[in-house]
């Protein structure tokens, strides 16, 4: 097949639309629904964005996307305990793709919901359990079990989206589009990102750990196919702040961060005792805890009326002191970005969330600014020489 009609474009009024191949067959095959114009985008994107995260890893790779850009992408590392409570897993088993789904999504509930998923590896059965109770737009992989498919085709009242992709499909070495029907191209961007690119440490403190480097890679794999400008910080084989499209690096960088400071606060005694009654939907209770763990909010969620709404007692608030101490326990976090640091004080925010280590293209004026920084902090700095801009 060389053409699939899509319902419409990004929006109701831009028709016809349609997924098209000018030269040879389509590599993904619809297996149910009718995914839209803005679901393949996502899946397109996030299937490149898995798919090199397991070339460079040799790891199960999954990734959730929202609106050209994810909201986490993780590796198929083992859960704890605590991260099978934060990430809503349940006891069931988990095979390692299973793990990497439910890190991705754990990366910002919150920006997942409704979102699209991607995996490297065949979808197996514990994978789909973990989407079928989500809130989720659909699912690209390279193949199903039977009884994953089975799972999944059930979602949504039958209509949830599942698209198989060719994993062995390579696109064209040049890529063009239109804009305001002027066309543009330019070569694809197929720039291998390998552990040679963090070999050129700038900073005084040289020390490296392997848990370092492989969520440098993470990082800036994920911000390849990030809406740019983009900043990600990344910790134990999964994003948890990803700072996409913001027009200042400064912007992306307090985003991020402010996102990996909310992936760190879920974990918080108070936070993972909160009694929530037992029909509170995920939606809800992820709603419910970005209001508590905003100061100026949670005494909304917490008044009077209000929290029996959600919770089968009224929970104790979070104070501003119990928030910074444990903020103060983040550390080894890693931090990618998509493009040069122009001054120190993106090294000054992300310290706050706990960042020991980063990877820039480097090539600022104000470098040397930015070396002095890490090192008054100790911070591990290698400069890529490798923009990863993406639109």
């Amino acid at each position: 097949m060389r053409e699939l009609e899509l319902k419409y474009g990004c929006n109701p009024n831009q028709k016809p639309a349609r997924l098209f191949m000018p030269q040879g067959e389509l590599p993904v095959e619809v297996l149910n629904g009718r995914p839209g114009y803005i679901n393949f985008m996502d899946a397109l994107n996030s299937w490149q964005l898995v798919k090199a995260l397991k070339k460079a890893t040799g790891l199960p790779a999954a990734a959730s996307f929202k609106h050209v850009s994810p909201a986490g992408a993780a590796l198929g590392l083992p859960l704890s305990e605590t991260d099978r409570q934060v990430f809503f897993t349940g006891d069931g088993p988990l095979s390692p793709l299973a793990c990497a789904y439910a890190r991705a999504r754990g990366a910002d509930r919150l920006c997942s919901y409704g979102d699209w998923a991607a995996l490297s590896d065949v979808c197996d059965a514990d994978t789909a359990r973990l989407l079928v109770p989500e809130v989720s737009d659909g699912v690209i992989a390279p193949g199903y079990t039977p009884e994953a498919l089975e799972l999944l085709r059930a979602k949504r009242k039958g209509n949830y989206n599942v698209v198989a992709i060719d994993p062995d499909y390579e696109p064209a070495k040049e890529e063009t589009r239109l804009i305001y029907g002027i066309g543009f191209q330019q070569g694809y961007n197929d720039a291998a990102i390998t552990g040679e690119l963090l070999e050129n440490i700038v900073t005084e403190n040289r020390e490296l750990p392997e848990s370092a480097k492989r969520d440098l890679l993470l990082s800036l794999i994920t911000l390849k196919y990030t809406q740019s400008n983009s900043v990600c910080y990344a910790k134990d084989g999964q994003t948890i702040g990803v700072g996409a499209g913001q027009q200042s690096r400064i912007h992306c960088t307090r985003l991020a961060g402010n996102k990996a400071d909310t992936w760190w606060l879920r974990r918080h005694p108070k936070v993972l005792g909160l009694p929530f009654l037992p029909d509170v939907r995920r939606p809800d209770r992820d709603n419910a805890i970005d209001n508590y763990l905003l100061l100026e909010e949670c005494s909304a969620v917490l008044a009077d009326g209000a929290w029996q709404r959600l919770f089968t007692a009224r929970p104790e608030a979070l104070t501003a002191q119990e928030r910074a101490d444990w903020l103060k326990k983040l550390r080894d976090v890693s931090l990618g970005s998509d493009a040069f640091f122009p001054f120190g004080d993106n090294v000054e925010r992300a310290v706050r969330s706990g960042v020991a280590y980063i990877a820039q293209p480097g090539g600022s004026i104000r470098d040397d600014n930015v070396i002095d920084t890490c090192n008054k902090y100790s911070i591990v700095m290698a400069f890529t020489g490798l923009r990863l801009f993406h639109h």
